[in-house]
């Protein structure tokens, strides 16, 4: 593997929302989003940890939540295979 490079004598070509066609070096260089900045932030004394406010626990009876209004119940079919006209 080697670095990329653009194909000579071939242009970019420009976005349909772009203002200006891009270079090759402009398309080649790596965004700072792709690499971020690693923390390396050590914890030197052991910290309690915070309640998490949506940590809850599971609905009682851990039965399925209801259907949202206003829709109709649809029958529960087991059978597979293809679907034939009759």
């Amino acid at each position: 593997m080697g670095d990329l490079e653009p194909i000579p004598g071939q242009e970019p070509i420009k976005p349909l929302m772009a203002k200006a066609t891009p270079t090759a070096d402009q398309l080649l260089t790596v965004p700072p989003y792709a690499r971020p900045d690693r923390v390396d932030e050590l914890i030197r004394r052991s910290q309690a940890r915070q309640s998490d406010p949506f940590d809850l626990p599971p609905p009682s009876g851990s039965a399925a939540p209801p259907a949202p209004a206003g829709t109709d119940p649809q029958p529960i079919n087991n059978e597979t295979g293809p679907a034939t006209p009759q």
